[in-house]
């Protein structure tokens, strides 16, 4: 005669509660369920109404954490960082691993006593942060080239590249996990200020402003190749960002070395399926444009304009506030539908994972600007955040 060991119906039924129970804990913590936005904050640069520099003494910056998941609409603070970071860059100069374990925040000037005041200098550091701890901590800083500034990561998430402008140079990234390590540096002939990778992984553009050209590389595993072919982009290609669906890149023209001159300036459209790929278009977009984001379902992009707004007050193009230009995406053709007014010096700009929220920090007003995307049209929510700092930087979770 055999034996069996019978399990009653209720005591399987709360066996299979407790696993159930235990399953969806343990999907609470999974890394991929989290949504971030990455704001880094600058405390120690500022303009006079001249629109002069004024370099103030360091120690007050922040990297500061966000949760998006429960409340898109209404970030929640959960990590303010006391780390440096810079306005002094394109303000790509944050990157958030697809598997949300964890941001590279890069800090591309740190300050330097000079007589008795102070001076910004070319930093080289990248900072890690573990998005997985509670709250989010710093676990590792990786040094690279001088002023490490646009970043990007691969969608697997195993390779990063960093533009170091100072350098001109690219410094690649191995990422396992939690571990990141520099394998490598791309000499690139010129200063390059950002870098974007397709989403297949097999190639990468880079903006290098100073000679108003894009660069071309090939990647394959962590081997990055610059062959030295390069594309005429418009006048200072300061960003770089890659549709999802790989088809394009568009670039952000500044136009006047960083900041913005009173000349409209334009949006590069470059073909990426063409072999090689090349610039097919300009789309005039306003005056001074540096933030640059494409919505996750790929339909729309916004570029945000300075206007001046950190200028000299008593030039004819000065604007107390920037603002953001709406662009709308359709296959290859990229069109400008709107503008809207936001706050001052805004440069730091991101969608959400879903695509459905659009954030705009604007530096001057120390607060963050928040539109519901409807569609091919931004609403204002009416708020605006106040930020634990001026914001210089921002990057969103990847979709």
């Amino acid at each position: 005669m055999s034996t069996c060991t019978v399990v009653s119906a209720r005591s399987g039924r709360r066996r299979g509660a407790i696993l159930g129970g235990m399953l969806l804990s343990a999907l609470a913590f999974v890394p991929a369920q989290a949504q971030f936005m990455i704001i880094g904050n600058d405390e120690k640069i500022w303009w006079d109404e001249s629109g002069k520099q004024l370099d103030r003494e360091p120690g007050k910056d922040t990297v500061a954490v966000y949760d998006l998941k429960n409340s898109p609409a209404k970030p929640k603070l959960v990590a303010s960082l006391p780390l440096e970071n810079s306005i002094l860059g394109p303000p790509t100069n944050i990157a958030v691993a697809p598997s949300n374990e964890i941001a590279l925040v890069a800090n591309s000037v740190t300050q330097v006593k000079d007589g008795n005041g102070w001076k910004s200098v070319p930093d080289n550091k990248i900072y890690v942060i573990d998005l997985t701890a509670s709250p989010p901590q710093r676990i590792a800083t990786v040094e690279v080239g001088k002023q490490p500034s646009g970043m990007a990561i691969s969608k697997k998430g195993d390779l990063a590249l960093v533009a170091n402008r100072a350098d001109n140079s690219l410094s690649v990234l191995s990422i396992a996990g939690k571990d990141v390590k520099r394998v490598g540096d791309v000499a690139m002939g010129d200063s390059v200020a950002a870098v974007a990778i397709t989403p297949d992984g097999k190639h990468a553009i880079a903006a290098k402003p100073t000679v108003n050209r894009l660069a071309w590389l090939d990647i394959d595993g962590q081997n990055v190749a610059y062959n030295k072919y390069d594309m005429l982009a418009g006048v200072y290609p300061y960003n770089v960002e890659i549709t999802p669906d790989g088809k394009i890149a568009i670039v952000n023209n500044n136009g006047n070395a960083g900041s913005a001159g009173g000349n409209v300036n334009t949006i590069a459209v470059v073909d990426l399926e063409a072999m090689p790929p090349r610039v097919i278009d300009q789309v005039v977009v306003g005056n001074g444009p540096e933030g640059l984001a494409i919505s996750p379902k790929g339909n729309l992009a916004v570029s945000i304009l300075i206007r001046a707004s950190n200028g000299d007050h008593k030039a004819f193009y000065y604007h107390k506030n920037g603002s953001v230009a709406v662009l709308k995406i359709d296959g290859k053709k990229l069109t400008k539908i709107s503008e809207i007014e936001i706050g001052g010096t805004p440069e730091a700009v991101g969608f959400s994972p879903d695509g459905k929220y659009l954030y705009v920090g604007n530096f001057s007003d120390a607060d963050l600007s928040i539109f519901k995307v409807d569609g091919t049209k931004l609403v204002d929510t009416g708020a605006r955040m106040k930020m634990t700092g001026h914001p210089a930087a921002l990057r969103v979770s990847p979709r």
